[in-house]
């Protein structure tokens, strides 16, 4: 059965394809064909501007055009090249060295040192760096763009809706008013927070041979500083340089980015969940699009879909990603096979974030609130000023404030007029009457208009 959407065994390749489909250059294996391919060149290059290393000349402007070729044109035909090669040598990292080699074969002075291709490198070096730069892309090019569309929307709700007063909910019971637009501010809150840590983690790398020593690479230019050489050119492909470790870099930093992925998606999942409940309360409401379907029986429905595809997609996410944090750090001695299959599996998990993300921002573009049903629901809720009047009795010194209020109030509805009476027989100045009785439902909001409205102003 041919591979397509209807036959993909991962709904990744399959339903969701039209989404991740931005991820297959980056984490396909042609992808890691591709980054290895990169790597390889640009040490034969580094290798080439070494004045001690006399075996290689200074490549000439057709040479290096030659590499650069090979390198930024790397095609699905390269790939499948290598794979060939690689049914041979059953390695892949030697079908790409192999692979290097005869594609240069029409230059002369590249082919007379194309033993320098992989030179002193185990399969470690290319592949450490290979990841990093895969983990780079889709950081600085899919990740941090995606949410920060999703911070941006919540910037906009947070304005939008800064005055729009709605009744909040401690325990899934009435509580003090809030804004929408608060609420959301708060999102954009953590948000920003988390994806400045994310932007930040350090993308490490190294090139030190089979334990991390540098024992071939002293062994045939044993005057060479490699360290130097090494940090100069793990910099040079825009990553930090590690220059402590066994044959693997120690996938710290990678633990560091997957966790950084799971506190945002954590963070994603619980404004999915509020979005969902605020919905099911009616204070949102969600667009109809023509020709969609909410139920297969019941016709009235328009369901709440992407906030719910989000929400599975990131707790199937950050599973995989808690499983990578915690793996990869971990190598038996100088190395162990154990972290390759498992990093072989980093699209995959990068895929179900991007799908929810997706999902995520197609949710809040289809949501408009329902300022009847928010009022309303304000405006049922009196009670909620028992806190106001309870904390202003306390400033006149009267006794058992909350335990008066708590008997008329507690577990029970109140409306304006039982409130006004109760406020009317305190012994209170007038003046202060008459500010408490101002309070209603959708004013009592302390200063929430004015922390949504700063939040754009701190991003």
């Amino acid at each position: 059965m041919d591979l397509s959407a209807l036959t993909a065994i991962s709904p990744v390749d399959g339903r969701y394809q039209n989404k991740t489909d931005v991820l297959k250059p980056i984490f396909s294996e042609y992808g890691l064909f591709k980054f290895r391919v990169l790597v390889e060149i640009e040490w034969l290059k580094k290798l080439s501007k070494i004045p001690n290393i006399e075996e290689i000349e200074s490549f000439s402007a057709d040479s290096t055009s030659l590499l650069d070729n090979i390198k930024n044109n790397f095609s699905i035909e390269d790939a499948k090249k290598i794979k060939e090669i690689e049914k041979t040598t059953n390695h892949d990292m030697k079908a790409v060295e192999y692979f290097i080699r005869e594609k240069i074969q029409s230059d002369t002075k590249l082919k007379n040192i194309s033993q320098f291709i992989h030179f002193a490198c185990t399969s470690e070096d290319v592949n450490n760096l290979s990841y990093a730069l895969m983990l780079k892309e889709a950081r600085e090019n899919i990740l941090a763009p995606k949410l920060q569309k999703i911070i941006s929307a919540l910037q906009k709700m947070s304005a939008d809706y800064a005055s729009v007063a709605m009744l909040s909910r401690t325990h899934g019971q009435t509580a003090s008013p809030t804004t929408l637009g608060k609420e959301m501010a708060i999102y954009v809150n953590r948000l920003s927070r988390q994806i400045k840590v994310f932007r930040n983690i350090e993308l490490l790398g190294k090139l030190n041979g089979a334990v991390g020593n540098f024992n071939a690479h002293y062994a045939a230019y044993p005057d060479l500083d490699w360290m130097i050489i090494s940090k100069e050119f793990v910099e040079g492909l825009g990553l930090t340089w590690n220059p402590h470790t066994t044959q693997i870099e120690s996938h710290d930093y990678m633990a560091e980015y997957f966790h950084a992925l799971i506190r945002s998606n954590t963070i994603l999942v619980d404004l999915c969940r509020d979005l969902w409940s605020y919905i099911s309360l009616g204070y949102f409401v969600l667009k109809p699009i023509k020709g969609e379907v909410g139920s297969s029986t019941m016709p009235h429905k328009v369901n709440p879909i992407d906030f719910e595809n989000a929400e599975g997609n990131f707790c199937f996410a950050n599973n995989i990603l808690e499983h990578l944090a915690m793996k990869l750090p971990t190598s038996r001695w100088q190395r162990d096979l154990t972290d390759s299959t498992v990093l072989r599996n980093t699209g995959p998990v990068i895929a179900h974030s991007i799908i929810a993300l997706d999902s995520c921002l197609t949710g809040l573009s289809k949501i408009e609130i329902d300022s009847k049903i928010i009022n309303q629901d304000l405006e049922n809720s009196w009670e909620v000023l028992t806190e106001a009047v309870q904390t202003v009795m306390r400033c006149y010194n009267i006794e058992n404030a909350y335990e008066k209020l708590k008997e008329i109030s507690h577990g029970q509805k109140i409306n304006k007029e039982i409130l006004h009476n109760f406020i009317e027989k305190l012994d209170i100045p007038d003046d202060a009457k008459s500010k408490l009785k101002k309070l209603t439902p959708s004013n009592y909001i302390g200063n929430a208009e004015k922390q949504a409205k700063s939040i754009n102003k701190k991003q």
